[in-house]
Order: C-alpha cells, then sequence, then structure tokens
C-alpha cells in the first residue's frame, strides 16, 4: 500500500487509485481510510467511492471524445 504513517505518498499511486483517495475525500472518508484502511469501509461506502468513480472517468472520457 501507499500509505506510510497514514501520508499518502501521491507519486507513487495510480491514477484510478488517486481518483480513489480523491473521492474518499470529496465525501469525507479518506481520514477512515487512512486511520483503518479501505476494508473498515461498510459496503455502502465502497459502492458510493466505486459509482462516483465510474461517473467521474465516464466523464472524462466524453469530454475527451468531443
Amino acid at each position: 500500500m501507499s500509505e506510510k504513517n497514514n501520508k499518502i505518498i501521491w507519486d507513487e499511486l495510480s491514477p484510478d487509485d488517486r481518483l480513489k483517495y480523491e473521492i474518499a475525500e470529496e465525501i469525507g472518508l479518506l481520514e477512515k481510510v487512512k486511520e483503518q484502511g479501505w476494508k473498515a469501509l461498510s459496503a455502502k461506502e465502497t459502492g458510493r467511492i466505486g459509482g462516483l468513480m465510474t461517473r467521474r472517468k465516464r466523464e472524462l472520457k466524453k469530454q475527451e471524445e468531443h
């Protein structure tokens, strides 16, 4: 994992992981992830992050096509 002492090393993250962390931060789950890891999230929280990632990727793809 790219976390050391609860600090995220952005340069080591893949674009998908970076997006996942950004969305977690936007919806207020980043501290929970940093303290307890991704496994601490509920299915609902994980699904929300996944759904938002999918939407964001779709929007980016649409912008690239235009």
